[in-house]
């Protein structure tokens, strides 16, 4: 669906004065907002106090409740008490405002509850349809209120009332559902801008060539943003868009009026007309979304390890080859340390294979601690794991080596009320000045570290080894663990 809770964060379950007291100020605060717009006419250009509303129950089931229905209700009763003359009319009108609230909020927690099994994009446009019917049911109370003080008749006041909420509805809530903390990028490059540029040429080609067509302008560009943007950055620009033609609309900059349309029907036509175009973005945006997410699911399964949360083999290579196209990461030091688990295969035979694989994941998790930022982790199979450490001095590298080691060794691990010692045996390759490729060096030092892998076992397993060389820098650093 559309939530995002990652922004609204006020609102407690357990904080019922708090709730209320926000609930209060948001209804006065866009009562007001839609207030402002009703420029010189009863009814306001935008009404954006219902969709604001409805999306914020429906972010939060756990406000659906009637006491908290009642408190946005008596806000606009006050609110209009203090503004307006319009006596008992206020409470139909009004009235008119929860049901479109309360309709399309339940309808929305009803689908959140029912969890991901419908589609993004049908979901999409259940809030369409959603949308549709709560502006029925809310203009048709809303143009009875009405007509005690407005001089229109019913049928355009009906019209009056229905668009605007469909429209308000259906451009205002896919933002407010999917707001979330801006995260700006460290730089943005031209061609993430080329989106953002049509839709303004779009809009001002419809300034310029006018008639009924013209609000379709920007489809072409509102689409190419839900391709290149996040949902919630396509949301907002559909939002800005819609609201800012039918503005061009009203103020007659946008001619789409014909002899026979009053201003009424010219808004009617707009606000509908802007209303379903809108829901082309927002499903392909949906639809985008659910895409990435589902390619970001393939691509952690294919490059993360889901027992021990580490890289998987391939996760590895992939991240040496990124390394390849650095050139700022040529001639490092590089730093591989292969290890296995001692006696695993006695832990699956005599615990079970539940119990290996508890040991295999705190493992994974061990290494991802003592390594940090310094390391890379992956199971390259089985109880085999590798911890590859660019940049690292050899001094460091042993000390990080016996580090594994030692805590493997004195924290033992606890499976169905059962302790397992466990101990590590590892093998460590390092290069101070590869001259070649970080795939190619990583490749040579592996075949290094797997034969001191073997001499580690032969001596006696739980040990580190390294190549003559270092061995007096080993010696050092299992002086000071």
């Amino acid at each position: 669906m559309f939530f995002n809770q990652a922004t609204l964060t006020g609102f407690r379950e357990n904080r019922m004065l708090l709730n209320a007291s926000l609930l209060f100020l948001l209804t006065t605060l866009f009562y007001f907002l839609g207030a402002m717009m009703r420029l010189v006419e009863p009814l306001s250009l935008f009404w954006p106090l219902n969709a604001v509303m409805a999306a914020v129950f429906a972010r939060y089931p756990f406000l659906n409740r009637p006491g908290y229905y009642a408190i946005c209700y008596v806000a606009m009763l006050a609110y209009d008490a203090m503004t307006t003359s319009w006596g008992s009319a206020s409470l139909l009108i009004n009235f008119s405002n929860m049901v479109f609230i309360v309709t399309v909020a339940l309808l929305l927690v009803r689908d959140k509850r029912r969890g991901p099994a419908l589609s993004r994009p049908i979901n999409a446009l259940r809030l369409f349809n959603y949308c549709l019917v709560a502006a029925l049911l809310c203009g048709f109370f809303g143009a009875t209120g009405s007509l005690g003080v407005n001089a229109q008749g019913f049928l355009p006041l009906l019209c009056d009332w229905f668009s605007e909420q469909f429209s308000t509805g259906v451009l205002l809530m896919p933002w407010i559902l999917t707001l979330a903390r801006p995260s700006w990028p460290a730089r943005v490059s031209p061609e993430k801008l080329w989106p953002l540029l049509a839709l303004v040429a779009s809009l001002a080609a419809s300034v310029v060539i006018g008639g009924a067509g013209c609000l379709a302008f920007p489809v072409a560009a509102l689409i190419w943003c839900a391709v290149r943007y996040p949902l919630n950055v396509t949301c907002f620009l559909t939002l800005c868009t819609g609201v800012l033609q039918i503005i061009l609309v009203s103020n007659g900059i946008i001619e789409i009026s014909s002899a026979k349309l009053s201003v009424g029907s010219q808004m009617f036509s707009a606000r509908l007309g802007v209303a379903t175009i809108a829901i082309c973005p927002a499903i392909v945006a949906v639809s985008v979304s659910a895409i990435n997410e589902l390619l970001a699911q393939i691509s952690r399964r294919a490059n993360y390890d889901h027992l021990t949360g580490v890289y998987s083999r391939s996760g590895l290579f992939e991240t040496l080859a990124r390394d390849d196209n650095n050139p700022a990461l040529a001639g490092r030091p590089l730093c591989v340390m292969l290890m296995d688990l001692d006696h695993f295969k006695s832990i699956n035979d005599n615990h079970g294979h539940e119990c290996g694989d508890a040991v295999l994941a705190a493992f994974g998790q061990k290494l991802r601690k003592i390594a940090g930022d310094e390391g890379r982790v992956a199971r390259m199979g089985g109880e085999e794991f590798v911890v590859v450490c660019p940049g690292v001095t050899l001094d460091r590298a042993c000390l990080l080596a016996e580090a594994i080691r030692q805590q493997v060794a004195g924290e033992p691990v606890v499976c169905d009320n059962r302790t397992m010692h466990i101990s590590v045996s590892i093998g460590l390759g390092y290069d101070a000045a590869p001259r070649d490729s970080v795939s190619d060096t990583f490749n040579r030092l592996m075949r290094e570290a797997d034969g001191l892998l073997y001499q580690s076992k032969r001596q006696g397993r739980n040990r580190t080894s390294v190549h003559e060389e270092h061995q007096s820098t080993l010696h050092l650093a299992q002086h000071l663990s």
